[in-house]
């Protein structure tokens, strides 16, 4: 039996691509074995509160002066360490939004990334070392190499940098581009693109699903 921790930080509850990508990545882990378990976290429905202290990013052993934090407010983000640390596999839903994260992942990020806790300082904490994370991403343009907008890409990077080089996962990206081909006039002739990215991220959703389910 795996567990698998489901991110969600798309504000659009009822047509979002990247909700239908984590959701299909969820159903494909669930058949592959039916022991493995799916724990969800949605941040637009329980949205964290932005940071409201310097101090919880660091272990509360290497806070100076050991600075009053609300208990709160710390309660939760243990909860939220502990519930990343818990799990086998990782899936995030990471939906552009004017070029960058949703406010509200940027907030799970800055809870759990703790110097000495979730990454080294003054030991060799690596609790996630190793472990599998998919980024599930979408855009309503495309970003990717050899289109217009390249560099023009703030919401994969950080998580990657976040997973990948602070907490050293094995991260994957998954992405959907053009989600928004049918809604803006200036891509309606990118429509197939966007059918051709959106089938491309499924297959990719499933074969990630399928193979973590069974490792």
């Amino acid at each position: 039996m795996s567990k698998l921790l489901l991110i969600d930080s798309s504000a659009d509850l009822d047509t979002s691509v990247s909700r239908q990508l984590t959701q299909l990545f969820a159903e494909t882990w669930a058949t592959a074995d039916p022991a493995n378990t799916v724990v969800r976290r949605d941040l637009h429905r329980q949205p964290p509160p932005h940071l409201p202290h310097p101090a919880l990013h660091w272990a509360p052993r290497l806070r100076s002066a050991q600075p009053t934090v609300d208990a709160g407010v710390e309660s939760l983000q243990r909860e939220l360490i502990d519930e990343l640390v818990s799990a086998d596999v990782v899936v995030i839903g990471a939906p552009m939004y004017n070029w960058s994260l949703p406010s509200t992942l940027k907030a799970w990020m800055d809870y759990v990334h703790v110097l000495g806790t979730t990454t080294p300082f003054d030991d060799e904490s690596q609790p996630l070392a190793g472990k599998p994370a998919v980024i599930v991403s979408s855009r309503g343009d495309q970003y990717g190499p050899g289109t217009a907008n390249p560099d023009a890409d703030h919401a994969v990077p950080p998580l990657v940098l976040l997973l990948g080089e602070a907490f050293k996962m094995e991260v994957e990206v998954v992405t959907a581009e053009l989600t928004l081909a049918e809604t803006i006039p200036e891509l309606n002739g990118f429509v197939a693109d966007a059918q051709r990215s959106l089938a491309s991220a499924r297959e990719s959703v499933v074969a990630a699903a399928t193979r973590l389910a069974k490792s």
